[in-house]
C-alpha cells in the first residue's frame, strides 16, 4: 500500500510538532538539556493527544548525538537509524499483558544496546498488564540497568498500581484545545493541497474534542471523498451541527418562538446528528451568551439564571443520552421546557421551579389490599381494619389553622387537584395486577398520542407507571419539572387515555420525594392493619390555598387527623 494515512505521514519527528502539550514538552527538553532525564516515565491523557508520539520523540532525543536545545537534530547516525533500530522497543501491553512476557523484557534488559546510547522500551496502554506482569515489572523498573529507559502510556492511570506510579516521573497529556488543531490542519491541508475552509477545519477540530489523532482521521475521509470542504460537509458526514444552526435554536428558545424551535430540532434529527456533540455545542453557545450577559451584552432580553438552569439541564441530560431510548425526545422536552409561555417572549422559568402541590392528609396513607408495590411477602388476605367515623352527616365546622410548613414552592395554583388525595384514593384499590396490566398498554398509548399530540408524547417519554387501581394511576417522570408540566395538562392525558382504552382513569404524577414519603407511609401502615378510605376530590384555589397569609381550611383535614391522632397532637 503505497498511501500513507494523515495521522501517521504527518506524526511528530521532533519536539516543535507536538500540538497543545507545551508543559510536558518543555519538561522533557528540559531534562535532556541539564542531562537530568530519570529511567522511568509514564503519559497518561486521553487518546489520540500524542503520547506515544512524544514518547518516540523522546526516545530518539535521548539517542541523539547532537541534539538542539534538547530536541532531536533528525541528522545524525542516531536519528536516522532510530525507527529501524532494535534498541527500541514497542511493547502493547494490550496483547502483550502476561508475566512472560515482562520476563523476556526483564531477561533482555541486561544486554547493552547494539547502536544507540539507550536501550528504550515504550509499553503502551499499560494499565492492561495482569496484576503478576506489573508484579514481575517492579523491581526491574525500580532499578533497571543504567542503559535502559523506560516509557510508559496509558489513557487509565486509574488502573494502573500505585506501586508502578512511585517509579515513575508521570507527565498528564491534556486533550488538545480547538485552535491548535485547527492550526496544524490549515498547515497539513495546505501541504497536501486540499481545499478547506476555517470553517469547515473549526468543525473537525470540535468533533475531535480534543483528539489530534481523531481530527486528522477526519480530514483524511473527507478529502478522500470531496474536491472542496465546507463546514456542511463536516456537519453531514459526521454527525455535527452548524454553528448557526446552533444560533438559531437559541434565539428560537430566548424568543419562545416554539414552532420554530419545533421545527430546528426536527431538522436535527432526519440530518442524523450525533445528540452528544449538538447537546456540547448547545451549551458551549450558551456560554458564550452567559458571558456577553456578564459583559452587558443582551440582545434577547434573557437573564444569567434563565442560561444558568439550561446549562445545568443540558449537562445533566448528557448522562442519559446513550441508555435512553429515543435521545431526541429527552433533548426536545428539556429544551422545551425552557421556552417561555408569557407575551413578553423570553424566557421565565420560575413556575418551573414549583413542586406539584403540597401533602394535605399526611396521616391518612393507609394500607394496601393486594401489595400493589410488588411485596411478595404481602398477603392479599390481609385483615383490614375499618376507622369509621367517616359519616357524611356529622357537621364540622371549618377553621383556620396556621401551617408553617406550607411555601410558595409547596404550591402550583396552576394544578386544581391534590396531588396526596389521588395517591391516596389509587392506594385504596391498587393492585400489581392493575399496574402491570397499565405498563404494559403504556407503550400502546405512547404511540397512539405519536398521531394525536407529540407535545404530550414529549412530556410523557420517560414515564413510568407506579401505581394503578383502575380508577387511579400514578405515573412519574425522572425530571421533577416535567412531573409538574404532566400535572398542569392531566386532564388531557385522561381524555387521551380515555380515547385510547375506553376506560376514564384519574392520573397523577409524582415526584420522586413525595413518592418515597408514601411509599413509606403504605409499609407503616399495612404493618398496622390500616386500610386506606377514599377521600373526596375538591378543587384547589386561591380561596383555599393563601401563599402569603400561610393560611388553609382544614375542615376534612381535622377530620381525617381526628380519626388518627389524639386531640392534642391534632391541636
Amino acid at each position: 500500500m503505497s498511501y500513507k494515512v494523515l495521522y501517521r505521514k504527518y506524526r511528530p519527528v521532533d519536539f516543535n510538532n507536538i500540538v497543545g502539550q507545551q508543559y510536558t514538552v518543555e519538561m522533557l527538553k528540559n531534562a535532556i538539556i541539564n542531562n537530568k532525564t530519570s529511567h522511568a516515565y509514564i503519559f497518561t491523557g486521553p487518546r489520540g493527544t500524542g503520547k506515544t508520539s512524544t514518547a518516540k520523540v523522546f526516545a530518539k532525543a535521548l539517542n541523539c548525538e547532537n541534539n538542539v536545545d534538547g530536541s532531536p537534530c533528525n541528522c545524525c547516525n542516531s536519528c536516522l537509524s532510530f525507527s529501524e533500530s532494535p534498541d527500541v522497543i514497542e511493547l502493547d501491553a494490550a496483547s502483550n499483558n502476561s508475566v512472560e512476557d515482562i520476563r523476556e523484557i526483564i531477561n533482555n534488559v541486561k544486554l547493552v544496546p547494539a547502536s544507540l546510547r539507550y536501550k528504550i522500551y515504550i509499553i503502551d496502554e499499560v494499565h492492561m498488564l495482569s496484576p503478576g506482569a506489573f508484579n514481575a515489572l517492579l523491581l526491574t523498573l525500580e532499578e533497571p540497568p543504567s542503559h535502559v529507559v523506560f516509557i510508559l502510556a496509558t489513557t487509565e492511570i486509574q488502573k494502573v498500581p500505585i506501586t508502578i506510579l512511585s517509579r515513575c516521573q508521570r507527565f498528564d497529556f491534556k486533550p488538545v484545545d480547538t485552535s491548535s488543531i485547527v492550526d496544524r490542519l490549515r498547515f497539513i491541508s495546505n501541504e497536501e493541497k486540499i481545499d478547506i475552509n476555517d470553517d469547515a477545519l473549526e468543525e473537525i477540530a470540535l468533533i475531535s474534542a480534543g483528539g489530534m489523532r481523531d481530527a486528522l482521521g477526519i480530514l483524511d475521509q473527507l478529502a478522500s471523498g470531496n474536491n472542496v470542504i465546507t463546514a456542511d460537509t463536516v456537519t453531514a458526514n459526521f454527525g455535527s451541527v452548524s454553528t448557526k444552526r446552533i444560533e438559531g435554536i437559541i434565539k428560537n428558545l430566548f424568543l419562545g418562538n416554539t414552532k420554530e424551535l419545533l421545527a430546528d430540532l426536527e431538522a436535527i434529527q432526519n440530518q442524523g446528528t450525533n445528540y452528544g456533540i449538538f447537546v456540547e455545542k448547545l451549551i458551549m453557545e450558551l456560554r458564550k451568551k452567559a458571558i456577553d450577559l456578564k459583559l452587558g451584552n443582551n440582545d434577547y432580553d434573557y437573564n444569567y439564571e434563565d442560561i444558568y438552569d439550561i446549562i445545568i439541564n443540558l449537562n445533566n441530560l448528557l448522562g442519559h443520552l446513550n441508555i435512553s431510548v429515543n435521545p431526541y425526545v429527552l433533548i426536545e422536552i428539556t429544551l422545551l421546557k425552557h421556552v417561555s409561555s408569557d407575551s413578553r417572549g423570553h424566557l421565565s422559568t420560575s413556575t418551573l421551579s414549583q413542586s406539584t402541590v403540597p401533602n394535605y392528609f399526611p396521616g391518612n396513607n393507609l394500607g394496601d389490599k393486594k401489595g400493589f408495590l410488588g411485596n411478595d411477602n404481602i398477603s392479599s388476605n390481609e385483615e383490614k381494619i375499618d376507622l369509621g367515623n367517616n359519616s357524611d352527616d356529622e357537621e364540622i365546622k371549618p377553621k383556620k389553622v396556621k401551617r408553617t410548613s406550607v411555601s410558595p414552592k409547596e404550591v402550583s395554583k396552576e394544578v386544581n387537584f391534590d396531588v396526596s388525595v389521588r395517591i391516596n384514593n389509587c392506594f385504596v384499590e391498587a393492585s400489581k395486577d392493575e399496574k402491570n396490566k397499565l405498563s404494559s398498554s403504556w407503550v400502546d398509548f405512547m404511540n397512539h398520542l405519536m398521531s394525536v399530540d407529540r407535545n404530550m408524547v414529549s412530556l410523557l417519554a420517560d414515564s413510568s407507571v407506579l401505581a394503578s387501581s383502575g380508577k387511579y394511576a400514578l405515573i412519574q417522570s425522572k425530571s421533577e419539572g416535567t412531573n409538574n408540566l404532566i400535572n398542569l395538562d392531566i386532564g388531557k392525558l385522561e381524555r387521551y387515555f380515555e380515547d385510547f382504552s375506553g376506560n376514564k382513569m384519574l392520573f397523577a404524577a409524582v415526584n420522586d420525594d413525595l413518592w418515597k414519603k408514601e411509599v413509606e407511609n403504605y409499609r407503616i401502615n399495612l404493618k398496622n392493619k390500616i386500610k386506606y378510605t377514599y377521600i373526596e376530590e375538591k378543587v384547589l384555589d386561591s380561596n383555599s390555598i393563601s401563599v402569603d397569609e400561610d393560611v388553609i381550611d382544614v375542615d376534612d383535614i381535622e377530620k381525617v387527623a381526628s380519626e388518627i391522632f389524639d386531640s392534642y397532637e391534632v391541636e
